[in-house]
């Protein structure tokens, strides 16, 4: 644990969303065109950083992500269930009037603790740093760096909170746009935080 890692933590790209937007969680999403596109600029933006490995959340808009920017290098990739989004259960897909209409009182209660409340079926953003950040923890200190690490907003966004110390209550005080780069540094098990939510 004395070495240090450097970490590029990614969201995914572009994901068509209809108006309204709707709950996605693990719903399996494709990219669109301009998440190709987004995922292309950043391959180029990142092809002389030699990664030893690329990790990424199962779902496949991760999944395409990491292939895009990986290319044609010989790069050993993983997918890694712990990094998957999280589960939203019976909202998953759903928009916000619809929940409202068949969950009354639910989103309501999900507002007053946003850390800790639970979607029928589903995990509270607590459940998901307690999956997410071991994972993230172990694929980080066992592989030598730079790695590249493609997940979601819900993910990285309870990985920084840990990182940082932040409480779970203001995660989304924490911008996560599409294919966004978020860099850091593991440093005798010190985590660093040295730039979140970099756009090219």
């Amino acid at each position: 644990m004395g070495k240090s890692r450097l970490i590029y933590l990614m969201r995914h790209g572009r994901i068509n969303q209809s108006l309204p937007h709707r709950f996605v969680g693990q719903l399996d999403l494709p990219l669109d065109d301009e998440g190709i596109r987004q995922a292309r600029d950043m391959h180029f933006f990142l092809k002389d950083i030699k990664f030893s490995r690329i990790f990424m959340s199962p779902l496949r808009r991760t999944v395409q992500t990491a292939e895009i920017i990986a290319g044609s290098r010989t790069i050993s990739t993983q997918q890694v269930p712990g990094l998957a989004e999280i589960s939203l259960g019976a909202w998953d897909g759903l928009t916000v009037d619809e929940v409202r209409r068949r969950f009354p009182g639910e989103y309501e209660k999900r507002g007053q603790d946003l850390a800790h409340y639970r979607p029928p079926e589903g995990e509270s953003f607590a459940d998901l740093a307690q999956r997410s950040f071991p994972a993230f923890t172990e694929l980080a200190m066992e592989n030598p760096g730079p790695l590249l690490v493609v997940s979601h907003a819900g993910v990285n966004r309870v990985l920084l909170s840990r990182m940082q110390q932040l409480p779970l209550e203001d995660l989304f005080l924490i911008p996560q746009d599409y294919c966004c780069l978020n860099i850091i540094n593991l440093d005798n098990g010190s985590w660093h935080v040295d730039a979140i939510n970099r756009l090219l």
